[in-house]
């Protein structure tokens, strides 16, 4: 398509109004690749990367095919982790804004089911959830796809990798054969490609992204003993001074360790694995994403459905020994056209990964300066303190909370201005709220002293 104007396409005119609302003209070349044919009903088989626009692409086609008078499950949409699940229904419920009465429902594992059950029993149109608790749903009998009309898989890669694939095909067996469905992922190992092909018909591929560095991406490469990673890293932050950097390791031992480690020297980190409860993660995520935080340590799986706007560095602490990943890991930086620094640590023995990476992105990773290594840097030159702090308030959702009445709370009586708030993230019984650290003390006071909508809430900071 050689005009990229979301106006070119037959969307109905509610989406092309909350495309306005919400600055998008033209459309990134995921979408003008997929929009056409997945409007037209064909199957995809799509690879693109985090960042690309493909939230957007299988919303939009959702959307457009909606029937809100029916109240049926007509879209399900897999992703593979509780975080990824509720960026994209925070995404398509922002696509919606405009088009009246669309319900919507997010089903992911961590939290209790008692609550998603209630929600149910009111019906939904659209449905994100996680495979294993759809699963848990379709055997209780509190969710039928009997209606379903579009299915979404969402970075099907990790879902593979994480063992989802008996219940995929469970899901998949409750679906009425005739429908669309759309498959997104990074990376096409030979798994996925077998996925496509037991359910999906004739798919038209579109590739986006080839195997390859991206040009706004600085790489550099530093050989280190594994010993002497920790401080390393220390070293690179206060070298390059990022104002905030996602830092990835393999294990979750290892995570611990360095954002312990990170932690220790005065800076400002937290690390993101598995073992986490599901509140803490949560809390991790919204914490990193507002600038509360200026570190996250973290594992590849972990870190699938970041939603962060503006990322300086990754750094790879532990080169992963899957190529296809490293690509994925250096794509968080360097989004949307801008600048993006990529560092990559190996060992002695880990000089195989980086000639394998290498190959495989056809051009090689530089040596980094040795300067950036110096262990004498001045302790005072790394960003280590977060400009921000978060706000945890007891309700959310589920007690009708929306960002302008925290807003609202924050600046009654002048309290605080408009420019000392910044993100906030609704959960179903917390909201977060990044304020200026020095305005801190000052909104705690607010929400404990003071009333949201009528009533109190208890609130705590963060730190």
């Amino acid at each position: 398509m050689t005009d990229t104007a979301f106006s070119q396409l037959a969307l109905r005119p509610a989406l092309l109004t909350a495309l306005k609302a919400l600055g998008y003209a033209r459309m990134t070349p995921v979408q003008a690749d997929s929009l056409p044919p997945l409007l037209a009903g064909d199957d995809l088989i799509v690879q693109a990367r985090t960042g690309s626009g493909k939230t957007a692409a299988f919303g939009l086609g959702l959307l457009q095919a909606l029937d809100v008078t029916r109240n049926d499950v007509q879209a399900l949409v897999l992703c593979p982790t509780r975080e990824l699940a509720d960026q994209v229904t925070k995404a398509l419920r922002g696509l919606a804004r405009a088009l009246p009465n669309v319900k919507m429902l997010t089903l992911c594992g961590g939290v209790p089911i008692g609550p998603q059950l209630a929600s149910l029993a009111h019906g939904a149109h659209i449905v994100v959830g996680t495979p294993g608790r759809i699963d848990d749903h379709l055997r209780k009998g509190s969710l039928t796809l009997g209606a379903v009309r579009q299915l979404v898989l969402d970075e099907a890669d990790r879902m593979l990798d994480m063992g989802f694939r008996d219940t995929l095909e469970r899901i998949v067996a409750e679906l009425p054969e005739k429908r669309q469905t759309l498959l997104f992922s990074a990376t096409f190992p030979d798994d996925v490609e077998t996925l496509s092909a037991t359910i999906q018909r004739q798919p038209r591929r579109v590739t986006v992204d080839a195997p390859a560095a991206q040009a706004s991406i600085e790489q550099w490469a530093f050989t280190v003993e594994k010993s002497a990673k920790p401080d390393a890293v220390i070293a690179l932050l206060h070298h390059y001074q990022p104002e905030s950097a996602l830092l990835f390791c393999n294990t979750k031992r290892d995570c611990d360790a360095l954002a312990a480690h990170l932690t220790a020297r005065g800076f400002s980190a937290l690390a993101l694995h598995g073992d986490l409860e599901q509140r803490e993660r949560d809390q991790v995520l919204v914490r990193f994403a507002n600038h509360s935080v200026n570190l996250l340590v973290a594992t590849d799986v972990a870190a699938r459905g970041l939603d962060v706007a503006s990322l300086d560095m990754v750094i790879s602490v532990d080169p992963t020994p899957d190529v296809e990943v490293h690509l994925h890991r250096i794509g968080r930086t360097g989004r949307a056209g801008e600048s993006g620094l990529a560092l990559s640590l190996f060992t002695p023995g880990e000089m195989h990964r980086r000639e394998r990476i290498e190959a495989y992105q056809g051009s090689p990773i530089d040596d980094g300066p040795d300067t950036a290594l110096d262990a004498n840097a001045s302790a005072n030159d790394a960003k280590r303190y977060a400009p921000m702090v978060t706000l945890d308030i007891d309700g959310g959702r589920k007690h009708k909370l929306r960002p302008g009445d925290v807003v609202g709370a924050l600046t009654r009586d002048g309290a605080l201005t408009q420019a000392q708030i910044g993100k906030i993230d609704v959960f179903d019984t917390a909201t977060y709220v990044a304020v200026h650290n020095k305005a801190a003390k000052r909104a705690l006071g607010q929400i404990q002293e003071g009333r949201i909508k009528g009533r109190r809430f208890r609130a705590r900071l963060l730190r």
